[in-house]
């Protein structure tokens, strides 16, 4: 075996080298020109005859006029239910420091103290203690609410 370090294992006498490395014979093959004439892959040029395809480069996902999957499905995650209601809520501690001494609860007088904003549902729930008697006319009540407020004998009207 021909010592490397000497030198020697280039072609007859010259020195290995970057310079003059060369492929082993028929290891590179040129490359098919397709499309140069019917005798070297003409005519079709592997692809096939006739057809979309065949005439110019499809790009992927096209589905021949149709309106593309990606475009037919929901852009966002989720579903929006329609008949949701969003409730603005008053806690009794509220309805404690607003009503000291009792009284009529309206969705009216609510917006009149700012508790509330107007044209929106109310919903009435039960965080905190109420000492007073309340006449509550709103859009909604919870059950602990409504437990405590009947307790003190106050009374619940439902607007719906």
């Amino acid at each position: 075996m021909a010592d490397l370090s000497k030198g020697d294992g280039g072609a007859e006498g010259t020195p290995l080298g970057l310079h003059n490395l060369r492929p082993a014979p028929g290891a590179k093959k040129s490359k098919i020109r397709v499309g140069r004439g019917e005798a070297s892959k003409g005519k079709t040029a592997g692809r096939g005859t006739k057809g979309t395809k065949a005439r110019y480069q499809v790009k992927a996902g096209f589905e021949g006029g149709q309106l593309p999957l990606i475009q037919r499905l929901p852009k966002l995650k989720g579903f929006k239910n329609p008949a949701h209601k969003q409730y603005q809520v008053v806690n009794l501690d509220r309805l404690a420091e607003l009503y000291p001494q009792g009284g009529e609860v309206t969705i009216a007088d609510l917006v009149e103290k700012g508790a509330v904003r107007k044209n929106e549902l109310v919903k009435v729930l039960g965080s905190g203690d109420i000492s007073v008697a309340l006449t509550v006319t709103v859009d909604a009540v919870s059950a602990s609410a409504k437990e405590k407020i009947t307790a003190v004998g106050g009374t619940i009207t439902d607007r719906s």
